[in-house]
């Protein structure tokens, strides 16, 4: 058998960061990938392709509102692949990258689907000649980024046709007139806002009263207000009873209190499951949640001393960024490097980004966090409306809002609604990593026009607020 000292099952983005990590670190490290090509559900049914189809949606969008010419709208009876002409150039783009790095930095790689078949030693079962061929490997440590995959819920039959789920959505040939979104988590929101931008007939079913309910509040109030302004509904507070097409063209979508929906799709995104069959977890003993998600401590380590698991197969958050820290943290532990880190581990150091239309991102902790902590919270809000730059690139549906503490100074959170909140995150996520008080955005200066300075803008009402809270009391007093 050969030996490596790092073994990484799954070549997405968790994956990929912690074989590159574990290389430059001087050791021998193999990648296992058992589909076509590295990247893994990120790179070949999820962020990369739904941002691309966002990114030209937005952009059509854009164009029709700064020419006021609507003939740049998409609209009903629109190719989805007349939308996606630049997606296998994105996507092969991508691939490329992730395959140079890895042998940039000496990391090995096999195709097929990895097994553990006893401690430290794996399986990899691969096609050769008409026959399943196997290679035998030993790890000194082995890193499980072996993702997720849509769920099939009970009642909702999947056919990748009609009933569609987030893997399949993209696959459709023409835009329908109507589509059905069963559920209100981000992959639900986003698809949702994307198709109603393009003038499909959406509805949004959920059991939560609003869509992405663990956000601040005047995001999704922000983001609900768009969806409506496109077309769309959301209908809040209901459970699905099932799912059916009549093999006419038709799909129904029956609720418990008894409503029934007709649209030509539906979209099934009610959430994912971890990819965790045929790794032979059982062999060695790796404990499973109640679930089905691989268990790991803070450092990304299973039970089994040398195996951890890093982004989807883990759990949430269940973002890209996260996962890729966790495949750099677990190595990390692995190599003994790790105390750094521990002060890390929390959720709200790491920043939140829905490619929504618009964007919603997230830093630190909502206004209702924050309350809930503090008992009170002072709260500056910077509209896109009042920056010119929104202004002249014709997106003024925004705002950047700034927590802060009780005596507003130190930072608390940073909420985005609105285009390029993805970008603008990183901003309050410095500031508050950094420990600034909110004086340092107000006395800071941004380039003009720009939508950065709405955080001076923001900072600035925050200011205001605290400096003149002593006299109101003293007045009321």
């Amino acid at each position: 058998m050969e030996k490596f000292d790092f073994v990484v099952i799954g070549s997405g983005p968790a994956g990929q960061k912690a074989a590159v990590c574990a290389a430059q670190a001087g050791t021998k490290v193999l990648i296992v990938e058992r589909e076509r090509a590295v990247g893994g559900a990120c790179v070949h049914h999820g962020t990369i392709p739904s941002k691309t189809l966002r990114e030209t949606v937005v952009a059509m969008r854009n164009l029709a509102r700064r020419s006021g010419d609507d003939a740049h709208a998409p609209g009903e009876g629109t190719e989805v692949a007349s939308l996606m002409t630049r997606l296998q150039d994105v996507v092969k783009g991508h691939e490329d990258y992730i395959e140079a790095q890895l042998r940039r930095n000496s990391v090995h790689m096999a195709r097929g689907q990895a097994k553990i078949i006893g401690p430290n030693k794996i399986e990899i079962r691969s096609p050769g000649k008409g026959f399943t061929e196997s290679r035998y490997v030993t790890a000194e440590f082995v890193i499980l980024a072996v993702g997720s995959r849509p769920r099939e819920p009970k009642g909702v039959p999947v056919d990748h046709e009609n009933i569609l789920d987030s893997d399949s959505i993209l696959s459709l040939t023409y835009l329908p007139r109507s589509l059905v979104v069963l559920g209100g988590g981000v992959v639900a929101s986003e698809y949702a806002s994307i198709f109603a931008a393009l003038g499909v007939e959406v509805t949004v079913v959920d059991t939560n009263a609003r869509p992405m309910a663990f956000l601040d509040s005047d995001l999704t109030t922000a983001y609900q207000k768009q969806l409506e302004e496109f077309g769309g509904t959301y209908l809040g507070g209901r459970k699905i009873k099932d799912v059916s097409h009549d093999g006419l063209g038709t799909c129904e979508v029956r609720l418990e209190d008894g409503t029934v929906l007709h649209a030509d799709k539906v979209l099934s995104a009610l959430g994912r499951v971890a990819n965790v069959e045929g790794l032979g977890l059982e062999s060695v003993g790796v404990t499973l949640t109640n679930r089905g998600l691989v268990a790991v401590d803070a450092h990304c380590r299973t039970n089994v001393p040398y195996i951890y698991a890093v982004g989807d197969v883990g759990g949430p958050p269940s973002l890209a960024s996260s996962a890729m820290e966790q495949g750099r943290r677990a190595v990390r532990h692995a190599l003994g490097e790790d105390k750094v880190h521990d002060a890390k581990a929390s959720s709200s150091d790491l920043p939140f980004c829905a490619y929504t239309i618009p964007e919603i991102a997230s830093i630190g902790l909502s206004e209702a966090e924050a309350q809930a902590k503090y008992g009170a919270v002072i709260v500056g809000r910077a509209p896109y409306a009042e920056l010119a730059r929104a202004h002249i690139a014709a997106m003024d549906a925004g705002m950047i809002k700034v927590i802060a503490d009780p005596e507003g100074r130190r930072i608390l959170g940073v909420q985005i609604v609105g285009e390029n909140a993805s970008e603008l995150v990183h901003v309050g996520q410095m500031a508050i990593l950094a420990g600034f008080e909110v004086d340092v955005l107000v006395e800071a200066t941004f380039n003009f026009p720009t939508l950065a300075e709405g955080y001076r803008v923001a900072a600035l009402d925050v200011v205001k607020q605290r400096d003149v809270a002593p006299a109101a009391v003293e007045a009321a007093e």
